[in-house]
């Protein structure tokens, strides 16, 4: 699976680069919305079709919300140690990691305090995306299905969620959808609070 990933993704950079017009990019995000509303009706398949994971997912609880939550300890420290590494600012590298994922939204959210930490938290968080999509097939086999979650971060819910879903089984899907709606609605939170220390 991560195979085909990099060399899907090296076909689309190919692709842009040499191939396609510049007219076709008016209209990538209508095609890129449609086929990620495909490949989530296709994983809500999946999961729909196998009724005893709502059971199993009852018998977890409040326990679920571990998940998200580590993440996004993990996802802060992480970056808090990087920012340490590259002598940025505590709230500047903590805004960048509250992120968790979601490039568009927390570049636009950081363009008002500095050009330059919007860049790097558009970069870093595609970065994380880019490695999630490649690491979560080989995280799942080696380490464990909820652990494969992590490096998704924000878009286990949308994105990263049929890479998990095949990778996984259908609990872990349904773990990995709700995980991913928490942490898209923290992310909104948590770099505001984090810029503004």
């Amino acid at each position: 699976m991560s195979i085909k990933i990099i060399l899907t993704v090296a076909l689309g950079i190919g692709a842009g680069y040499f191939v396609l017009p510049d007219v076709v990019f008016n209209y990538t995000d209508y095609v890129i919305d449609i086929g990620l509303c495909l490949l989530l009706f296709f994983v809500g398949m999946d999961i729909g079709r196998n009724k005893e994971v709502l059971q199993k997912i009852k018998k977890l609880g409040l326990k679920i919300l571990l998940i998200p939550i580590m993440i996004i300890i993990g996802s802060i420290a992480g970056s808090v140690v990087a920012g340490i590494i590259l002598g940025l600012p505590f709230n500047e590298s903590s805004a960048v990691g509250a992120g968790l994922g979601w490039y568009t939204l927390s570049a636009m959210m950081l363009t008002g305090y500095s050009a330059e930490l919007s860049a790097l938290a558009f970069i870093s968080n595609v970065t994380r995306e880019i490695i999630a999509l490649i690491t979560i097939p080989l995280i799942a086999k080696y380490i464990g299905d909820f652990e494969s979650i992590a490096p998704a971060g924000a878009t286990a819910m949308d994105t990263s969620l049929p890479i998990i879903s095949s990778a996984t089984n259908p609990k872990t899907a349904i773990v990995s959808f709700i995980t991913g709606v928490i942490l898209s609605s923290a992310v909104p939170i948590l770099v505001p609070i984090f810029i503004n220390l």
